[in-house]
């Protein structure tokens, strides 16, 4: 089990890139800004709020028992071993709990309604109580999430995250109470997502991780759970600093286009944001570690003779404490309104912003590709799904458009000319429709 060393503040950075020249009566500005944490992690950050250090991390996982688990037995089989191995990967003085989830939420482990502290004898516990686990019932998932809540909140804790996977449709609830569920807990605890094998809804899934702030995939075949779990709580055990906000503030007469994450997914925060003072509001993004993601922020200026600049906007990242303290800054980039009759300069776009903009089509073009043919427009699902084809070609989106050629036969990717294959296996549609708002980064 990694063990932490001396605690090191995150270095946190925030470039931006942008076509700050815009023509007369020009008023929409882009820009693509890059945050970047460097140096923290899984060394800790001490002196950052929201830093985890030591046992101020817990985590949560719920591991869906319902019924249809035992269809085929490899899923409960694998559901298993992938949480063991998740456990295995807990870090000494992470706090944590398993859930088992059916139609009610149970506690597996610790069990007396609080979290367990990892060492090698709760690690050895909590693997035997796994035994128990068996199926039967039916799905509601978000009493799982409540239940995870609970737990989270019965501890101190700096990070709290939860790992749920699921194999079916959350059917002994109404979406209704699913989004209450969601609701109550965002802004609590982050969640990655996984649905095992094909029977489970990918909107239902992808909705849960979006909702609070975490990732979702689908493992089709159980063998590849554990894996997929390693590598989640891996991912979760180098998260050093939580509670971080983008902190937009604009000017007088500035109004806000959106802001939406582009990189390593497309997650549109616009409707997202809380206020943080005058003419400044907050835009959530979870908990960080050694990493780096894009965004994409859209304003529109007052219009401007030539000659004039302004500043259109500033873009914060943020530290929130937990605990209620003073918020901590800790790194800021300034988005820039230039006017000129300089046609080149006014009419060049930005690569990074050019770029991105491709990607965020990419993926509204795949869903909506994939709804017509789920609907039976042939037509409507060629059109979308080709200019997918196209787009992921022309931005270098290997990944995606491999999966794009799972569902179309491309005649020419370049054109996006394509022909709907006539049967396609449901993992396959479901992985493109669960990966579609995966992005590739620009190249700079």
């Amino acid at each position: 089990m990694a063990n932490f060393s001396k605690p090191t503040v995150p270095q946190f950075s925030v470039d931006v890139y942008q076509n700050e020249f815009l023509p007369e009566g020009g008023r929409e500005v882009s820009a693509i800004v890059t945050v970047s944490s460097t140096g923290g992690g899984t060394s800790g950050a001490a002196g950052v709020p929201g830093y985890a250090g030591g046992s101020s991390a817990g985590v949560v996982i719920m591991v869906d028992c319902s019924g249809s688990m035992d269809y085929p037995a490899t899923k409960m089989r694998g559901a298993r071993e992938a949480t063991a191995a998740a456990v295995d990967t807990l870090r000494d003085g992470t706090s944590f709990a398993v859930v088992a989830g059916t139609h009610v939420a149970k506690e597996v482990y610790p069990g007396n309604g609080g979290l367990a502290v990892a060492d090698s004898r709760t690690r050895a516990e909590a693997k035997e109580a796994l035994r128990s686990l068996s199926a039967g019932g039916g799905t509601a998932i978000g009493t799982w999430l409540r239940l995870a809540d609970r737990l989270l909140s019965s501890a101190d804790l700096a990070i709290r995250h939860g790992i749920l996977l699921t194999d079916g449709r959350n059917e002994h609830e109404s979406p209704e109470e699913l989004r209450a569920a969601l609701d109550a807990c965002a802004g609590r605890f982050t969640c990655d997502a996984r649905g095992v094998g094909t029977d489970w809804e990918v909107k239902e899934v992808t909705g849960i991780a979006s909702a609070l702030l975490g990732t979702a995939d689908i493992v089709a075949d159980p063998a590849g759970l554990a894996v997929d779990f390693t590598t989640m709580m891996e991912q979760a055990m180098g998260k050093g600093v939580a509670d971080v906000v983008l902190r937009l503030w604009t000017p007088v007469g500035v109004e806000i286009g959106y802001v939406k994450q582009v990189a390593p997914t497309v997650e549109d925060l616009t409707a997202r944001r809380t206020e943080a003072g005058p003419r400044a509001g907050d835009y959530p993004t979870g908990s960080w570690g050694d990493e780096s993601r894009d965004y994409h922020v859209s304003v529109r200026v007052p219009q401007a003779a030539i000659g004039q600049e302004m500043l259109a906007a500033r873009v914060s990242l943020i530290a929130l404490d937990p605990a209620g303290g003073d918020p901590r800054p800790l790194s800021q980039g300034l988005v820039r309104a230039v006017w000129t009759d300089d046609l080149a300069m006014s009419t060049s776009i930005n690569p990074q912003v050019a770029h991105y903009t491709g990607q965020a089509e990419l993926a509204d073009v795949i869903q909506q590709g994939l709804d017509a043919r789920k609907s039976g427009d042939r037509d409507g699902a060629t059109a979308k799904l080709g200019r997918a084809v196209q787009l992921a070609a022309a931005s270098g989106n290997a990944d995606t458009a491999k999966l794009l050629s799972k569902v179309v036969d491309v005649v020419d990717a370049a054109t996006g000319t394509v022909r709907l294959k006539a049967k396609v296996a449901e993992a396959d549609e479901m992985t493109l429709e669960t990966r579609s708002t995966k992005t590739v980064r620009v190249k700079r």
